[in-house]
């Protein structure tokens, strides 16, 4: 059975409705889930996890009916993460597992660089290392040209075209390729309706927007950031990397060289899922979660 959302309103001036699940005297798990999705990313996820966990799984600002607060600005990382806190502080948490998808795993990745003192262990799931994503989509063709939808997505002009039917085209043109099995049914009619909240796709695609990712286009040569070839500072915490290896967007030859970056390492490839693993195949990231004894 789905646990009810909570409506939370947090100090960074934000309601963001959030899944709770579990018993709050558990070992505290959060789940930050990527685009264009919500809590539902974790839908198959929750049950399992809350019968030993306090799990929290946030509509991130943007997302479904949470807060989407206007300018570019406001969805800038730092702003996120201070998110992420303070609904932690909301629910008396002080350090907690971090698990994301996507967006929700680049937050994720930046949080355990930042805060150490409250991210105790990681999960990733289909989401790159922020250096070694940037280095790939500068040194890589192949990621570059994979990375080329980040650039349209942060065209504004294409926001007046997704509503109605140009949601329907979205979802089948540009969602549904990134995944290996149909999107229908109680799926489809769920991510319509998130999609369809007022200023909803707008919101989601500000994350891009207001990400300081460069993504040049395929033949182009800019100027190569200092900080590329620059010592990077390491990921502490002990982490598990999921990987649905049929992603065609983050493509899975950034996984070789994780571990300089991140020591204490587990990886977990998923043969048979593309990017949205966590609904595609989930017991397969719910098996890689315990044999890992989240």
């Amino acid at each position: 059975m789905t646990e009810p959302l909570h409506r939370i309103a947090l100090p960074t001036g934000v309601e963001l409705d959030v899944q709770v699940a579990g018993s709050p005297d558990a070992s505290p798990v959060i789940l930050l889930h990527g685009f264009p999705e919500s809590h539902r990313t974790w839908r198959h996820i929750v049950p399992d996890l809350a019968r030993d966990h306090f799990v929290l799984a946030p509509d991130q600002r943007g997302y479904a009916r949470s807060s989407k607060p206007a300018g570019v600005e406001e969805y800038k990382a730092d702003r996120i993460l201070a998110d992420l806190l303070a609904l932690a502080d909301h629910f008396g948490i002080g350090r907690f597992t971090l698990v994301g998808h996507d967006w929700g795993g680049a937050i994720a990745w930046m949080a355990a660089l930042q805060r150490p003192d409250r991210v105790s262990r990681l999960v990733i799931v289909n989401a790159p290392h922020p250096l070694v994503y940037q280095r790939a989509v500068f040194d890589d063709p192949e990621q570059r040209r994979a990375s080329q939808y980040i650039r349209r997505f942060r065209d504004t002009s294409i926001d007046q075209g997704l509503t109605g039917t140009g949601l329907e085209k979205f979802l089948g043109s540009t969602f549904a390729q990134h995944v290996t099995r149909a999107i229908a049914g109680e799926d489809k009619a769920a991510y319509l309706d998130e999609w369809s909240q007022p200023g909803a796709m707008t919101a989601m695609l500000n994350w891009y927007r207001a990400s300081g990712i460069i993504v040049p286009a395929p033949e182009e040569a800019p100027e190569r950031p200092a900080w590329l070839d620059a010592a990077f500072p390491p990921v502490t915490q002990p982490t598990l990397v999921i990987w649905g290896m049929k992603d065609k967007a983050l493509l899975p030859g950034q996984l070789q060289v994780l571990p300089a970056y991140v020591p204490h390492l587990t990886l977990t490839r998923v043969e048979d899922a593309g990017h949205f693993v966590p609904w595609e195949k989930p017991e397969a990231v719910l098996s890689a979660m315990r044999d890992w004894s989240i």
